[in-house]
């Protein structure tokens, strides 16, 4: 498992930001941009917010046995691979395109 751990008494309702507490003991709040499915896992995608022309970070999204939510860490490089295509396919999405977009055009 994880040292990571996020904040959010609202997650479900509210789906705008987590705060990971990283290994160090360290926070960094960050934004939520989806949390989607790749064959029999989720997944969540966050930005820091601190650094939104950033990378994106992918966990996995579970549920512990409490119902509660939990990210751990995709350690195996043929997952990340899976989980990364699945987000690029999810951000190529026209839902997705207007979220992100300019909105100049």
């Amino acid at each position: 498992m994880s040292d990571k751990s996020f904040e959010d008494e609202n997650f479900e309702d509210s789906f705008d930001q987590v705060t990971l507490t990283l290994e160090d003991g360290s926070e960094m709040t960050c934004d939520v941009i989806a949390v989607f499915p790749c064959e029999d896992r989720d997944y969540i995608a966050l930005l820091p917010e601190d650094d939104p022309d950033g990378d994106f970070l992918l966990y996995r999204f579970i549920y512990d046995e409490n119902g509660d939510h939990e990210l751990d860490d995709i350690e195996d490089d043929e997952e990340f691979e899976k989980a990364s295509e699945a987000f690029d396919a999810l951000m190529d999405d026209e839902e997705y395109d207007g979220m992100f977009g300019d909105e100049d055009e």
